[in-house]
């Protein structure tokens, strides 16, 4: 018998509905000067690691399980190296974001090459240094009360990412769970 096939998914915190809008609005307004893809305001919390689906979903509801609703306080807005971290906002590594994506990478049986920097990012990209710096004054230009902003996280969601695929377009969403507030 066939094995199942194997896709790429990541593990995404998504930003509360009060605050998705604003993120969309500063993304729209990086990426109408700077180009890149379209895609949704995330915080990856496990980064892309090949599973079945069924395998996957089912680690992913698992994770969930014993989480709850965490704070995630955006430091500054910051800029990097690679296509999917051209553009983020900074989030300060509390504990409770690094034990968060610790629990679900260990659920996934994620190993993370490097140390966890959680982050939203907000423009991806391959630009030079200097249009960067350009992206990184303009994300403040468009909401400078961004810096130091403090969200709840309550919904995780499971998605498919083919990470070769940089028009993000056949990102989709497999799973979504709602972490307890109480």
């Amino acid at each position: 018998m066939e094995a199942p096939p194997e896709f790429v998914y990541s593990v995404w915190a998504l930003p509360p509905d009060d605050l998705a809008p604003r993120l969309r609005t500063v993304m729209d307004g990086l990426r109408s000067e700077f180009g890149g893809p379209k895609f949704e305001p995330h915080v990856t919390v496990v980064g892309a690691i090949a599973l079945t689906e069924d395998d996957a979903v089912g680690k992913f509801r698992a994770a969930c399980e014993g989480l709850r609703a965490y704070t995630a306080t955006v430091d500054r807005v910051a800029t990097g190296t690679f296509f999917y971290q051209c553009v983020y906002l900074l989030l300060r590594p509390t504990a409770e974001v690094v034990e968060t994506s610790d629990h679900c990478s260990a659920h996934l049986g994620y190993k993370r090459p490097t140390s966890y920097m959680p982050h939203l990012s907000l423009l991806y990209g391959d630009l030079s240094d200097e249009e960067k710096k350009k992206a990184q004054e303009k994300a403040n230009d468009l909401d400078g009360s961004l810096n130091g902003l403090s969200f709840l996280i309550s919904r995780l969601a499971l998605y498919k990412t083919d990470t070769e695929d940089k028009t993000c377009q056949s990102w989709e969403k497999i799973a979504e769970c709602s972490l307890n507030t109480s």
